[in-house]
């Protein structure tokens, strides 16, 4: 590594190019560099250095020793809880994982220590109102995985709806939605127009922006199967709301390959060693 590296073709941020490569998170890069547990064509690196594909990255075992004892954990959320810092006096979801709400029947040879709580964060969000499936992670490469920039995981959602139509068109092209006294909340399926379930699965947008397809098919007449690669906020229930219909209740089953399964609500597992996102 030269002087010459920043203004060369190519040259990225050190914490940068150590993400890219899967070895850690960019903000777990920063504290290894503050470490000096990383070098760059055999030499320390310095914070906020710039590299090139050329240059060769080391990682010090100790760092690599440090990730191993990380843990990610798989919360069933229930309602009440939100999923990131405490808001408007309800408590975050963090608070569940303690020795009492450890499931039985998690087969990871891991026990809880303090020490796992430490830098514990979700990757990914869960609406207050809505349970399921929810990650918290020590480890950036995880939290990269899920919900990076070039991240397209899978999620699966089973969402219990009701149907207000769309209403009359009223002035200035306004829509007049129909009370909630005359929602239909049963065999929703029958009477919800199939070009509606059309939209979901792709056509709709949110924020001045088209959404990516979706798989969206009937689980039973009241519930919906969603599968989404993106997660912008309350995603579903504001898609829902573009076709009439209304979110009654929202279950995330599925995030990747790790099922939610028989997790009863308000107990965690950890990531087992074996298992990939």
């Amino acid at each position: 590594m030269t002087e010459s590296t920043p203004s060369a073709p190519g040259a990225v941020r050190l914490n940068k190019r150590m993400a890219e490569l899967g070895l850690c998170s960019r903000r777990e890069a920063d504290e290894w560099i503050a470490q000096g547990w990383v070098k760059v064509n055999g030499r320390p690196a310095e914070m906020g250095v710039k590299v090139t594909p050329a240059d060769r990255v080391e990682v010090d075992r100790k760092a690599e020793e440090h990730q191993q004892q990380q843990v990610t954990i798989i919360l069933h959320k229930p309602m009440g809880y939100v999923s990131g810092q405490a808001e408007d006096g309800h408590e975050p979801a963090v608070v569940l994982v303690n020795p009492r709400t450890h499931w039985r029947e998690d087969p990871s040879r891991n026990r809880f220590s303090p020490p796992q709580l430490r830098g514990l964060a979700p990757a990914g969000r869960l609406d207050i109102d809505s349970v399921g499936l929810l990650v918290l992670t020590q480890d950036g490469r995880v939290a990269r995985q899920l919900i990076g920039e070039d991240s397209g995981m899978e999620k699966e959602y089973l969402v219990r709806v009701a149907y207000h139509g769309l209403g009359r068109p009223a002035p200035m092209g306004q829509l007049v939605r129909i009370d909630d006294d005359d929602a239909i909340s049963t065999n929703v399926q029958a009477v919800f127009p199939p070009a509606m379930l059309a939209r979901l699965r792709h056509g709709l947008s949110l924020d001045g922006q088209p959404l990516k397809p979706a798989r969206v098919d009937w689980q039973n007449p009241e519930q919906l199967r969603f599968i989404l690669t993106e997660g912008k906020k309350r995603q579903i229930r504001r898609m829902c709301e573009q076709v009439g219909l209304k979110v009654v209740g929202l279950k995330r089953i599925r995030i990747g390959r790790i099922v939610l399964g028989n997790l009863p609500a308000g107990q965690w597992r950890y990531l087992g060693a074996d298992e990939r996102f």
